[in-house]
């Protein structure tokens, strides 16, 4: 089934989402590639083939290994590969992705606030709330990924 291409439907939407996708990308203190990483994260987790496709190439593009990339979905298992801040970040990432889960505990809030602060903080989850909007737009309208065979 052909659905609509969400951007051209609404284009105020779009200009909406996008003004966050802007400032989470440009305006906050977090470095670029823990920015794609989260990013890349939730998609997994959302299951937004065209937002991994596009967070993997710019994870690629700022130079994460073949090797790390490809462990992302068990970062718990290769734990070791991941800097403290990173493995921070998946975990607010999952925590915050699956809040109908999670709720967003009081234990994992303080670990993340260990490590980030109160402003790095909810410019991270700033960050994985743009990504669950766009993937649920990516997911709902079928937005296709780039990749070819």
């Amino acid at each position: 089934m052909n659905r609509a291409v969400w951007f051209q439907a609404s284009p105020e939407g779009a200009k909406a989402v996008g003004t966050l996708h802007h400032f989470v990308t440009k305006s906050t203190g977090l470095p670029s590639l823990l920015t794609h990483l989260v990013f890349l994260r939730v998609s997994q987790i959302n299951g937004c083939a065209h937002c991994i496709d596009i967070h993997t190439r710019d994870l690629l593009a700022e130079g994460m290994s073949v090797e790390k990339l490809v462990l992302i979905p068990v970062w718990h298992e290769a734990q070791y590969l991941f800097s403290e801040q990173e493995r921070a970040a998946l975990a607010w990432c999952e925590e915050v992705t699956l809040v109908n889960e999670t709720h967003a505990s009081d234990e994992a809030y303080s670990a993340a606030l260990a490590v980030f602060g109160e402003k790095d903080l909810v410019d991270l989850t700033l960050t994985i709330a743009a990504m669950n909007a766009i993937n649920r737009m990516g997911v709902s309208f079928r937005m296709k990924p780039r990749a070819k065979s």
